[in-house]
């Protein structure tokens, strides 16, 4: 009777994901304090009901860019470092079993990443991040497993994109070595099957997919940055993907592989049921089954988490609102599309600022999200980093003048084929996730986009100083770290000569300008424009 009942035994494993959290615990927006439908409060208001339903047989995991994106983590990383780190505080409360390093659990550096995954409850596994040196793991193990009942074996590989170097600051990464995603999960999966004997795999890589789930068509440049449909092609072995990094919301099946993505900010969370019944000794899996559980204006925050984060939310929030000078004219965003297509007071301070730090007379910076506010009358720090949202440093670069036109050409791919009605962006730069931080202003330069023309042959007007820039003449610009690695498909910046590193966050060199100064003047010199046939 017992080997029957064993044989005939069903069992439903729920693996629950949130990937892309960037540090939103509270269900605000930092930029005014208005309620925001998303955070990790919430998320553990859903993750409590989802346990509720199979509380033997669940697995949670975060699947990477979590400790950073909000004034409340740069608060922890930059001003305030004392005791835990308040993401992972929260993370320990709602019982992770497992988080994925993400591409910017290193932009705050090794001492605040090495600290979080101290404090961490949970095990932290990325197997193709090795130590250059000994060529071992760097986070410890590159999976962890987790036993349950009747001897299930579930095993869970940690990947995260090798892109990486070519975003960010050398110094964060310098004695890491990213290596091939797939070669690696050609390495480990057997081994898990194999030698661990695992009855269940899942991978969580963070990345996500360069190509068309259904047809296989490339929507992606193949860079190496998203290599989900590769690891579903060329992988065997695996149950489950588990994917982030593109901020999309993606359930299906790929190869017989079920994947996944939730999304970003702790919008939602991503499950997967598996039904699996034990056979002659031996798990089979009988079904699989992926959704989207979407947080929305019934979800409640839970008290736990806000209670837990109160005493740090309330420091983050005082020093947010400290006044730090004043703006004479007007530095405020009412149309993003119209700061995109002619000079504009913001974003010839943000460069100002960055060639006086830099002491070069050529700069470039984006307008990184369409929910950026501009900068109000009364300056506070709430301004300062509702605009400047990323912890970028800045670099120096020796380019040519063909370089130059090459990254102007680039941005221009930003505005779609021009339909002589209205000026619309190129759905290359909002889809699978919006990527207006791609397109880049310039000071210091004079040009002409024409997006009546040609992608490529956008440029019409190019000038240094009143002449026009010469082709293999050399300039030196100063630009954020990302973009001078590269970051964005801006290819002709790679491995140039680094004249200058300036390791200090953008947010605080705009914040000192300000407090030196006390009083910032808005101009517009009307170096640059859009225009159209």
């Amino acid at each position: 009777m017992k080997g029957r009942s064993l044989m005939s035994e069903k069992v439903t494993l729920s693996i629950l994901e949130t990937s892309d959290v960037h540090g939103h615990i509270l269900p605000i927006n930092y930029g005014n304090n208005e309620p925001a439908i998303l955070g990790l409060a919430k998320l553990s208001t859903l993750i409590k009901q989802q346990k509720a339903k199979n509380i033997s047989h669940t697995i949670l995991i975060d699947n990477g860019d979590v400790i950073q994106g909000t004034p409340l983590t740069y608060y922890y990383a930059r001003v305030n470092s004392e005791g835990t780190n308040p993401v992972i505080s929260v993370l320990n409360a709602m019982g992770y079993d497992a988080a994925v390093l993400g591409n910017h659990e290193f932009n705050y550096g090794q001492e605040i990443l090495q600290k979080s995954i101290r404090d961490s409850q949970f095990p932290w596994i990325s197997a193709n991040i090795l130590n250059k040196g000994t060529k071992e793991p760097y986070y410890g193990k590159p999976y962890t497993i987790r036993h349950f009942d009747h001897d299930l074996k579930v095993g869970i590989l940690g990947l995260t994109t090798s892109y990486i170097p070519n975003w960010e600051n050398p110094n964060h990464i310098k004695d890491l070595s990213f290596e091939s995603v797939i070669q690696t999960a050609q390495k480990w999966v057997p081994f898990l099957r194999r030698k661990e004997k695992v009855d269940v795999l899942i991978v969580s890589y963070h990345g996500g997919f360069e190509r068309n789930l259904t047809t296989g068509e490339v929507t992606e440049h193949l860079t190496g940055e998203n290599q989900g449909y590769q690891l579903c092609q060329e992988v065997e072995g695996i149950d489950v993907l588990l994917t982030g990094h593109q901020h999309r919301f993606l359930t299906g099946e790929v190869n017989n592989i079920t994947i996944l993505q939730p999304g970003d900010k702790g919008q939602a969370l991503g499950k997967v049921n598996i039904i699996l019944e034990k056979q002659r000794d031996k798990w089979q899996i009988l079904e699989k089954s992926a959704q989207i559980i979407k947080v929305d204006e019934k979800t409640k925050a839970d008290p736990k988490i806000l209670q837990l984060t109160q005493i740090f939310e309330e420091k983050t929030q005082k020093w947010l609102d400290q006044p730090i000078g004043q703006i004479k004219g007007d530095m405020l965003i009412r149309n993003p599309m119209e700061i995109r297509t002619k000079d504009n007071a913001l974003i010839e301070f943000i460069n100002k600022v960055q060639m006086d730090v830099s002491k070069v007379d050529i700069s470039n910076t984006a307008l990184f999200s369409d929910e950026a506010p501009g900068l109000h009358s009364k300056v506070t720090m709430r301004d300062i980093v509702s605009n400047y949202i990323y912890p970028n440093t800045l670099k120096v670069l020796k380019i040519t003048g063909k370089d130059i036109k090459d990254a102007l050409e680039r941005s221009a791919s930003y505005f779609d084929d021009f339909n002589g009605k209205e000026i619309k962006v190129n759905p290359e730069f909002t889809t699978p996730k919006p990527q207006h931080y791609n397109y880049d202003m310039w000071e210091g330069i004079e040009y002409e986009i024409n997006i009546s023309r040609p992608f490529g042959k956008r440029v019409v007007l190019l000038l240094y100083n009143g002449k026009p820039v010469e082709p293999t003449k050399e300039y030196q610009v100063v630009m954020n770290n990302y973009r001078a690695g590269g970051g964005g498909d801006y290819v002709m910046f790679q491995n140039k000569e680094v004249v200058q590193d300036i390791p200090i966050d953008v947010s605080e060199l705009l914040a000192n300008y300000i407090l030196e100064r006390k009083v910032v003047e808005a101009t517009i010199n009307h170096n640059w424009k859009v225009v159209h046939d």
